[in-house]
Order: C-alpha cells, then sequence, then structure tokens
C-alpha cells in the first residue's frame, strides 16, 4: 500500500485535473445539456472504462519499467512536470475554451453513448501520458509492491474523476446558464486551474529524487 499522503497529494492532482477543461469534459457537459442527464451518466460510463484500460496498461508497465531501468523514477517525474505546464497552457492560452461553451451534438442511444464516452476517452493520448508521468511520483518500492500501488493510486483517480464529472453532468445545464450570463467567470476557471497546474509542475521539479 502506498503512504496515505502520498494517496492525499496524488488525489489533489488527480482533482485538479479532473477540473481542468479537456475532451472527455468538453464530450460529457455537451452531451448532457444536449440529450439531458442520463445521457452524460452513461457516456461517463464509457469513459470511465477507458480509464481503467489505460491505468491497468500503466501500473503494469511503470512495474516493469521501474525493476529494469536505473533512474527511471527521474525520467517519469520530468515527464510529469512537461505534461503539467502542457496543461496549464491549454488552460490560459489564447483562444482557449471553456468546456461549457457548448457544442451541438445528435441524439444517440445508450450503446452508443456508452461507446463514443469509451472511445472519446481511449484515443485521447494524454490520458496514458497522465498514468505514466504522474503515477509513478507516488510509488515509493520500499512500501511494498510497485503493482499494489499504483493500483491503489490509479483507482483513486478514478474514483475522483467519476465523482466529480458525475456532479458535473448532472449541473451542466446549471452551469452554463450561470456562466454564460457571467463571462468573467469562464476566464477565471480557466487561469485558476492554469495556476493550480504549473504550481504543481514546479513542485513535482524542485522535489528530490526518490
Amino acid at each position: 500500500m502506498p503512504e496515505m499522503s502520498n494517496v492525499v497529494a496524488f488525489g489533489l492532482i488527480a482533482l485538479g485535473m479532473v477540473l481542468t477543461p479537456g475532451p472527455n469534459m468538453i464530450y460529457l457537459i455537451s452531451r448532457a445539456i444536449c440529450q439531458g442527464r442520463l445521457a452524460g451518466l452513461i457516456s461517463l460510463g464509457g469513459v470511465a472504462l477507458g480509464f481503467v484500460f489505460y491505468m491497468l496498461c500503466a501500473a503494469f508497465g511503470i512495474t516493469a519499467l521501474v525493476m529494469a531501468v536505473p533512474y527511471a523514477y527521474d525520467a517519469l517525474r520530468f515527464a510529469g512536470v512537461l505534461y503539467l505546464l502542457y496543461l496549464a497552457w491549454q488552460a490560459v492560452r489564447p483562444g482557449g475554451r471553456s468546456p461549457f461553451e457548448v457544442r451541438d451534438l445528435p441524439k444517440d442511444g445508450p450503446q452508443k453513448l456508452f461507446m463514443m464516452g469509451f472511445f472519446t476517452n481511449l484515443l485521447n493520448p494524454k490520458i496514458a501520458v497522465m498514468y505514466l508521468s504522474l503515477l509513478p511520483q507516488f510509488i515509493d518500492p520500499a512500501q511494498g509492491s510497485v503493482l499494489s500501488q499504483s493500483l491503489v493510486l490509479g483507482f483513486t483517480q478514478i474514483a475522483i474523476s467519476m465523482t466529480v464529472n458525475s456532479v458535473i453532468a448532472i449541473a451542466a445545464g446549471s452551469i452554463a446558464a450561470f456562466l454564460i450570463q457571467r463571462p468573467t467567470w469562464l476566464v477565471v476557471q480557466r487561469w485558476l486551474m492554469g495556476t493550480i497546474l504549473a504550481g504543481l509542475a514546479v513542485r513535482m521539479a524542485t522535489e528530490a529524487r526518490r
């Protein structure tokens, strides 16, 4: 089992990331507003399956890498720093958009909604990068099985993501209406998330090597 402090720290990063605009959030919000809350939640089920797929691949891959390659943690740590800085830039870059600026989507049946959610997540390479670059930062081989720690942290991220996205899908219409009437909040939301992610990147870059 990972240390509780690592689980909490990883959970906070997972929370910051799930609140950052991305393909999954944009799709879920648009689907929920265009077709209703149930459609958004069904789509979220497909997104969850995509997370599980990537998380299991990363957990087994990280275990093999750590055992085979010296200084693998350092390489993955700096990959994580670059990834967080990239996300921060995407949040604040000129011309960036909020996920609550909704796209029109056609009405689809439950099976297609689920599969679209799954493929939206599966075809997003940033998810694989997230697991491979961030997960190892919170794993300590001295605490036991690297695989077990990877699974605990991975399922922690999935639980946080599903909880937050469920709330967003249910409340998407109300949130979008609120923000449309207050465009300043769209800018604030983007800059807040960008600042948080950049701060996490600096913290990760300055940490001592394990």
